[in-house]
């Protein structure tokens, strides 16, 4: 049983405070990786996840990162820091929670894309101007501000 699971059997429902990573992955043509999620259902998000006890942020990102790509990252970039009402979630099953994420971004990675059907539908490279319209809320936030910081010329 991993952390989360353990809290939650602990407090059932309540809301609980949670640290999270994400990484924007930028291949080689400019393209953003993204992750079209089980859960919501369809929706598109920034690989990632959420910490473990004894993890750094920089683990997360690339652990949960590798978990559901098959991508391995080192050098990470820090984007920024999200916290705050905005980044409350109901989940399907009634659990709630805020989420502290921590966004990173890289353009050097190394392997081969290996989907987790376990939490993914599909993973693809979409350039800036095609992105999908259902993206996680918070992870749409994320990705603006990525791209106004980084392609403003474009």
């Amino acid at each position: 049983m991993g952390y989360i699971e353990e809290m939650r059997s602990l407090v059932g429902h309540r809301p609980l405070l949670f640290v999270g990573a994400v990484t924007i992955i930028v291949d080689e043509k400019g393209r953003l990786l993204l992750q079209q999620r089980k859960h919501p259902r369809g929706t598109w998000g920034i690989p990632g996840g959420l910490m473990e006890l004894g993890e750094s942020t920089e683990d997360v990102a690339r652990r949960e990162l590798y978990e559901e790509t098959g991508i391995e990252v080192e050098k990470l970039n820090l984007l920024n820091v999200y916290s705050g009402e905005q980044n409350f979630v109901k989940a399907e099953n009634g659990d709630e929670f805020y989420v502290v994420t921590v966004a990173y971004y890289s353009e050097n990675y190394k392997g081969k894309l290996v989907m987790d059907p376990s939490e993914s539908i599909n993973l693809e490279f979409f350039y800036p101007s095609e992105l999908p319209e259902n993206i996680v809320k918070s992870h749409k936030i994320i990705l603006n501000e990525f791209l106004l910081k980084h392609y403003t010329t474009q």
